[in-house]
């Protein structure tokens, strides 16, 4: 099988299809490498598309302890497979836990990045919402650490980000919730501890999110509610972004919108490789509503 080996011993499963500039596409919690099917089918006729499982996602390694997981591992696991298949500079695709190490990819490895497409990142950012996450995630592990797989995963696929995903697309769900269930337990409870749970809030990130350059597009879905405030939040923040919000959608969007989440993205990368991608005027700060002040 296909794969990298970290810096610190961890091998990585991907697999790529397409030819041209590379997308790399950074799963969700909930998914792994075959999460972006529906993207890798069509962007690989235009681009050499990769997809790879994180740390603690079959078949790549699960490390037997939660300190070999962190949002830090997450965004140079990004790294090592650019490096472990020879690639110098790539178009970086990111959703939810994917996200996160997306931004913190484009922040710390500006020169390696194309563009970022940061969707449906936010859970747990926001002040107030801090400490109920933090206890979220335990329970979550610990249910992982305690029930069946089929019971611990069944549970967080039917959470109020994912009813949109089963009401819309019951048959698409189903799939999603079926590969869900083939985690390994122990990989799901110490990506929550060692990652999820630790990793810092973007509300404390806005000096790192104002240095990034590279083109970026941030999406969510408009039932997404705690993506929302944070997306608005990076598109303030970011001077090179962009943020389209999907109508009626959950948490889930590549999968739950794919024609919708391809066409934005498709356009966004035709934009940026022809070079017409464009930083915000700065003009557009200013703190008069209507201007002339």
């Amino acid at each position: 099988m296909p794969h990298v080996t970290t810096d610190d011993g961890v091998t990585l499963y991907y697999e790529e299809a397409g030819r041209g500039v590379p997308v790399v596409f950074v799963h969700e919690f909930a998914g792994d490498w075959r999460s972006w099917e529906p993207q890798m089918r069509h962007f690989s006729r235009y681009y050499r598309c990769i997809t790879y499982s994180a740390r603690g996602y079959l078949p790549s390694d699960v490390p037997a302890e939660p300190a070999h997981y962190s949002q830090a591992r997450a965004r140079d696991d990004v790294k090592a497979i650019l490096d472990g298949i020879g690639i110098e500079r790539a178009h970086v695709v990111g959703l939810s836990m994917g996200g996160f190490a997306t931004l913190h990819f484009g922040f710390t490895y500006p020169e390696r990045a194309l563009s970022l497409t940061i969707a449906g990142c936010g859970y747990g950012s926001e002040p107030d919402k801090r400490a109920q996450f933090a206890a979220e995630a335990e329970a979550a592990a610990t249910r992982f650490d305690k029930l069946p797989m089929e019971e611990a995963g069944g549970i967080y696929a039917i959470g109020p980000t994912r009813v949109q995903f089963q009401t819309n697309d019951p048959r698409g769900w189903a799939e999603f919730r079926d590969q869900l269930v083939e985690h390994s337990p122990i990989g799901s409870a110490n990506t929550l501890r060692g990652l999820q749970k630790e990793r810092p809030s973007l509300y404390d990130l806005t000096k790192e999110m104002a240095t990034i350059r590279s083109p970026t597009l941030i999406l969510t879905g408009d039932e997404d509610w705690p993506c929302l405030a944070p997306a608005i939040l990076m598109k303030r923040t970011i001077p090179s972004a962009a943020l389209a919000v999907l109508p009626n959608a959950g948490h889930t969007i590549n999968l739950e919108a794919p024609a919708e989440f391809n066409r934005l993205l498709q356009e966004f990368l035709h934009r940026v490789d022809v070079g017409g991608w464009r930083t915000r005027d700065p003009r557009a700060n200013a703190n008069s509503i209507m201007g002339g002040q």
